[in-house]
């Protein structure tokens, strides 16, 4: 039936208004509480669907697989805080004993969303691997008070610029634990995982004066969002087909793990990490393929070699793997036991290059 302008509204039209209206707020302040700004475009007809997808990715970012590690301490990771104009930080800092004689080394680590330094360092095992090798590693923490999903904040134009936001905080933070523990120059490295993996490209792009290579899991290109609405087109796998270079940076050495599986952060995500530092990497490479399996999973991999015999790029794809860290340890979260050990490849990847191999 038709309703002429201004003829009183129907009871279920009333109840329908007051539906969208209601999910319309708490969209808003879902998004508020995890730190980040309602999109714009999105209209009341598709919230309840919105909501429902924000909550999803969110939580999935991190956090999920694994008993909560909350409150867990770990002999040797030691507490610290970093602050410069752009902000303060907490981390930890783990010195393994074969590190007495001097550092070979310092892998910075950074966690995915809901995760923290020490439910990181048990689901990649990253300190027995300094142990082994004598590096240090750094676990930077991020405070909820500056997102409330402890999501480093990649997708915000104030964090993916140099001597801006947390770039600026984190290479600070690094370049102070590397002076204290005195690691050889070009010797310092980051990787994450997810939203972590995202900003350790950042940093890469932003600092490869401080960091001379970075690994990315189930992470995104620099520069794949700028806002909220952007972020979540990019998870799904939406985003620029190259994320657009940071003005006056270089790329800087780079290992990329990826599951076929995510259903958090799309498996594009990955390729596009890889074709944008192979892009703007040195025209004189050579490039192979292989595949293999190990841990129960199979695996397809591209390396790109530079004319000094280093990788420059490591380019994983695991089958079936999903939004988790690959050969990961089960005590932690957001890992898979199955598959290719990334903890290890990464260490590899950073340390074997023309100065020798760990």
């Amino acid at each position: 039936m038709k309703r002429t302008v201004g003829a009183p509204r129907s009871t279920t039209e009333d109840a329908r208004s007051a539906h969208v209206s209601a999910a319309n707020d708490l969209v808003n302040r879902t998004l508020a509480q995890h730190g980040l700004a309602s999109p714009a475009g999105f209209g009341g007809a598709t919230m309840q669907d919105t909501l429902q997808s924000m909550m999803s990715k969110l939580q999935g970012m991190g956090g999920a697989f694994g008993q909560s590690t909350s409150g867990v301490t770990i002999e040797g990771m030691l507490p610290g805080s970093y602050t410069c104009s752009a902000g303060t930080r907490r981390y930890r800092t783990y010195v393994p004993k074969s590190a007495d004689q001097g550092a070979s080394g310092l892998v910075v680590m950074l966690h995915g969303c809901t995760q923290n330094p020490e439910d990181f360092a048990i689901g990649t095992g990253m300190n027995a691997l300094a142990e082994r090798h004598g590096f240090v590693v750094l676990y930077p923490e991020q405070s909820r008070g500056d997102n409330a999903q402890s999501c480093w904040n990649w997708f915000s134009i104030g964090d993916q610029r140099r001597d801006r936001g947390e770039p600026a905080i984190l290479a600070g933070m690094t370049r102070q634990v590397a002076q204290e523990n005195e690691v050889p120059t070009g010797r310092v490295f980051a990787a994450g995982l997810s939203a972590g993996g995202a900003m350790a490209v950042i940093l890469g792009e932003t600092y490869p004066e401080v960091f001379s290579a970075v690994g990315a899991h189930s992470g995104l290109p620099a520069g794949a969002a700028r806002d909220v609405a952007s972020a979540f087109a990019a998870m799904a796998g939406n985003g620029p087909d190259l994320a657009t270079p940071v003005a006056g940076t270089q790329t800087v050495r780079t290992i990329v793990f990826h599951g076929t599986a995510d259903a958090t952060v799309h498996p594009m995500n990955g390729e596009r990490i890889y074709q944008h530092a192979l892009n703007r990497g040195a025209a004189q490479t050579l490039h192979s393929d292989a595949s293999g399996s190990t841990g129960g999973r199979s695996y397809q991999r591209k390396t790109v070699t530079g004319t000094d015999g280093a990788a420059m790029l490591d380019y994983w794809v695991i089958d079936g793997l999903g939004h988790a860290w690959s050969g990961g340890q089960a005590a932690g979260t957001y890992t898979d036991a199955g598959g290719p050990d990334a903890s290890a490849e990464m260490v590899r990847f950073f340390f074997e290059t023309d100065r020798g191999a760990v």
